[in-house]
């Protein structure tokens, strides 16, 4: 084969995209149909409560497109981090949704699924084999991080999807994936370039992201070649150019010019891009550098409790000007009025959009503030009912607290929403977030297939 042609519907799985750009896509005559259904990005509280964060009537609509039209095509379709994590639960959200699409339209395919979850024993084993490091700046595994774990999932790369293109499957759904590797799997099986075949991959995740203008709810095409492949939206509302491209070549990266993944990274010190029409952009030049071992990163969260959040607004200048020691004020009597109850473990937080709600992670930064504030106040306790108690208490601390200057007795807080407080459930935190060594690229990561 001398050019594979990839579609790439949208840039989540769920996320939706206008079927006439599906249609321009199929026209092109794609080899596959490859979709990344996931991330980290939303955090970690859906890999921890097993829950998809793309809704499911909103992924069967995406699948119900695409699969029947993979299949009257006679093309793989592609599916990676199903159910949003790729976790066992999330890879069977996703499961059922095929299995009603093809009792649906009566389909026949043989569906492949991988499974990306790893044993806590064998984590373990790794751990004290010492072939297991941190993710930087994420400290050193301890084994208690591994049994506090609700799940944990490894990034698979593109070997089990080739294994799985090998038997013959029509319709792949796998768990936590590396990203590229969705897209760049059938490429690789078929010997072309991994370097150009990964890059191509870093960009179709994403799909229309990478177009101007931008959007992750619409599709990309992509044409690789021996020695470069060519990228072009759909729709004729977007461009690929140069810069767009290049630009997504940033995303989600440490080092502008390397992106790690399994198995080694792609340099990109002398990639190119070549605008060749209005719509399309050429790349060069991406080279796959192979590491000694190969490692994959796992993901794995853990429950820190329960949460209830409260929203208020604040137009007052003098409780603006003093919002600081107001808070802190606030904060210290929710402690000393809890503490006579024995219950001091529990984190009490307050937001403040308009003056370092986004920007207070960085302490330096010029302090500005807007001439009205928007107050997220978060408890998180060991029980639902004990961060109801905590933030009803800081809550209608705050409304009535009195402060110099202070004239209206009114209130000091304006609620959008009643009830003002909002049960938010159980809280995760990520507790794994490292590499580990492995010497078999398949052996964790398990193939059944169906046949129907």
């Amino acid at each position: 084969m001398e050019e594979i042609r990839i579609l790439s519907p949208t840039a989540i799985l769920g996320y939706g995209f206008p079927i006439e750009s599906f249609e321009e896509g199929m026209k092109r005559r794609p080899h596959v149909i490859a979709v990344d259904a996931g991330s980290t990005d939303p955090g970690p509280y859906y890999l921890g409560a097993g829950k998809s964060f793309t809704d499911y009537n909103s992924v069967k609509r995406d699948l119900s497109i695409m699969i029947p039209a993979g299949i009257k095509a006679g093309i793989p379709v592609i599916i990676g981090t199903g159910g949003g994590s790729g976790a066992r639960p999330h890879v069977d959200f996703c499961e059922n949704i095929i299995r009603e699409i093809i009792a649906e339209h009566n389909l026949t395919l043989k569906l492949a699924v991988i499974y990306s979850d790893i044993d806590k024993n064998i984590v373990k084993k790794k751990l004290s084999e010492g072939k297991i490091e941190p993710v930087h700046p994420v400290p050193q595994l301890t084994e208690k991080d591994i049994d506090d774990a609700v799940h944990i999932v490894a990034q698979l790369g593109e070997e089990p999807y080739i294994k799985a293109l090998e038997a013959g499957a029509n319709v792949i759904l796998a768990g936590r994936s590396y990203d590229p590797s969705v897209f760049s799997a059938l490429a690789i099986k078929e010997g072309f370039d991994r370097g150009l075949a990964t890059h191509i991959g870093k960009i179709l995740e994403c799909a229309a992201i990478a177009a101007t203008p931008g959007s992750g709810s619409d599709c990309m095409f992509g044409y690789l070649h021996k020695n470069d492949f060519v990228l072009e939206p759909l729709s004729p509302l977007r461009k690929c150019t140069t810069l767009s491209v290049a630009a997504h070549t940033l995303y989600e990266k440490t080092n502008p010019y390397i992106l790690p993944g399994p198995g080694g990274a792609i340099n990109l010190h002398e990639s190119k891009f070549t605008q060749i029409d209005q719509n399309k952009v050429m790349v060069t030049g991406s080279r796959f550098v192979p590491t000694e071992q190969y490692f994959v990163k796992l993901e794995g969260v853990r429950s820190m409790g329960y949460r209830t959040v409260s929203i208020a607004a604040v137009k007052d200048p003098v409780l603006i000007e003093k919002v600081d020691s107001i808070v802190d004020n606030v904060k210290n009597r929710v402690i000393d009025n809890f503490k006579a109850y024995g219950i001091t473990d529990f984190l009490l937080d307050f937001k403040i959009y308009g003056k370092n709600g986004v920007m207070g992670m960085f302490p330096s930064l010029e302090n500005r503030i807007a001439h009205e504030l928007c107050i997220v106040i978060e408890a998180v306790a060991k029980t639902q009912q004990q961060a109801d108690t905590i933030c009803g208490f800081a809550r209608s601390t705050m409304l009535h607290y009195g402060y110099d200057g202070r004239i209206s007795t009114a209130g000091n807080l304006a609620f959008p929403f009643s009830p003002s407080d909002m049960k938010v459930g159980e809280v995760y935190e990520f507790c794994i977030y490292h590499l580990m060594q492995i010497d078999d690229k398949l052996e964790l990561f398990p193939i059944t297939y169906y046949d129907f």
